[in-house]
């Protein structure tokens, strides 16, 4: 190969890259956006229901405690550890541990909701996001 070769390829391969990369991430919003949709029908179903929203509170990472936040909604899990607030956003319940927390609350920001919930986690149990909120509807205030 010679210079002129080498120069092409490796323009054609950060080409390829970066076509790649464009492509994984419309994939990533489009996975977003549906999951944003799933986690809005939940709220709109779960207000027609009459489930009714709860004061949310946030755990530290180490487990041990809880911390009370400003949010309001329905945890979407037995462990308590995932949320949707009654505005439609999608909370981890995990924060920090810290002195602050305690005494002031924890203020756990939304984050986009996974289309598989708990997909790559250590204990290898994953449900489909759709699943996961009707089976919370299901159980209604007996949660």
């Amino acid at each position: 190969m010679g210079g002129d070769d080498d120069v092409q390829w490796r323009e054609r391969q950060r080409r390829a890259v970066r076509a790649h990369a464009e492509a994984d991430e419309r994939r990533r919003a489009a996975e977003r956006a549906e999951a944003a949709q799933i986690v809005a029908w939940f709220t709109a179903e779960a207000t027609r229901r009459g489930l009714r929203p709860t004061r949310l509170a946030a755990v530290p990472y180490a487990g041990q405690g809880r911390y009370r936040t400003r949010l309001t909604g329905w945890y979407v899990d037995r462990s308590r550890s995932r949320a949707v607030d009654t505005a439609g956003r999608w909370y981890l319940l995990t924060v920090p541990a810290g002195l602050r927390a305690r005494l002031l609350g924890a203020d756990p920001q939304p984050v986009p909701a996974p289309l598989i919930v708990g997909e790559g986690g250590r204990d290898g149990e994953s449900v489909p996001l759709r699943d996961l909120l009707t089976r919370r509807l299901a159980a209604g205030d007996d949660w």
